[in-house]
């Protein structure tokens, strides 16, 4: 019997070390997950002081979601295999002491429904930024004001809007409009052709960068008023607006590539515009 208990023993002790092994690795993965959200240390500045705090909550999946970043906070949604909705709110504060940041932190309520935004006194001294995981067919109605708004895997009708901020998507589909005032624009477009109405983004002051795969198919629209205008596509070329009057960059195209598609439509006022290739996903 010796042996068969010291075998079982030996057993038990590999299994707590194997399973303590897989709850760190699970525990590393979400660590790395949420790295980069919220993770910055406190700070002062001047006669302030910094307070941080992030809180999560889930809330049901209705197929839409509403959002809005209030006067200082920004957007950042991803879309996956999943049947709820997952809310991580960072919330930062000042005041003229930690308490008293501390304080206001505390005075601030997070919302989920029916649309996702935060309620607290003196909003000059706080701001609430948003991480949200929600299912791959999900419509969004996003605002912000000074904050970046960034969407990537979600499929569905999509409207957004910032001021301070830029917009940056990737692996999207759908019904997609968007605008910025101050901020740039980046589009990582994936597979080869564009599922659904189309994309329309535009900003006002900040550069327009648009990538896809050398084989995509689509309508594509993409300009500036003040800017230069590159492309590093091999089916899009940028030919001199005037050659008898020496050559100039031209500032805005609009053609089909690739036998075209659905409208991709990328327009600046004050910024350059870069098209280029990237690696092809499903």
């Amino acid at each position: 019997m010796k042996p068969t208990s010291y075998f079982s023993f030996t057993i038990r002790i590999t299994l707590v070390v194997m399973l303590a092994a897989l709850s760190a690795s699970m525990g590393f993965a979400q660590e790395k997950r949420t790295s980069g959200f919220c993770s910055n240390e406190n700070w002062s500045n001047g006669d302030k002081v910094g307070f941080k705090e992030m809180r999560e909550m889930t809330a049901p999946a209705t197929g839409s979601l509403t959002v809005d970043a209030g006067r200082n906070g920004g957007v950042r949604i991803s879309g996956g295999n999943r049947s709820d909705v997952l809310i991580r709110a960072c919330i930062q504060t000042w005041g003229t002491t930690e308490e008293a940041a501390r304080s206001v932190a505390a005075g601030i309520k997070v919302s989920t429904g029916p649309s996702v935004h935060a309620d607290g006194a003196g909003e000059e001294n706080w701001s609430v930024s948003y991480e949200i995981l929600v299912p791959r067919n999900t419509d969004l109605n996003l605002t912000a004001h000074n904050g970046g708004i960034s969407i990537s895997s979600v499929e569905g009708r999509m409207e957004f809007t910032t001021t301070n901020g830029g917009i940056h998507l990737d692996n999207i589909a759908g019904d997609v409009r968007g605008r910025t005032t101050n901020g740039g624009v980046h589009v990582d477009l994936a597979g080869n052709t564009w599922k659904g109405t189309g994309l329309d983004l535009q900003t006002t002051n900040g550069g327009v960068h648009l990538s896809m795969p050398e084989n995509y198919a689509a309508n594509i629209e993409a300009g500036t008023t003040n800017g230069g205008f590159h492309s590093q596509l091999a089916g899009l070329t940028v030919e001199p607006l005037n050659k008898d009057r020496g050559y100039r960059r031209a500032t805005k195209v609009n053609t089909a590539i690739n036998g075209g598609g659905a409208p991709i439509r990328v327009i600046t006022t004050n910024g350059g515009v870069t098209i280029g290739p990237s690696n092809s996903r499903d």
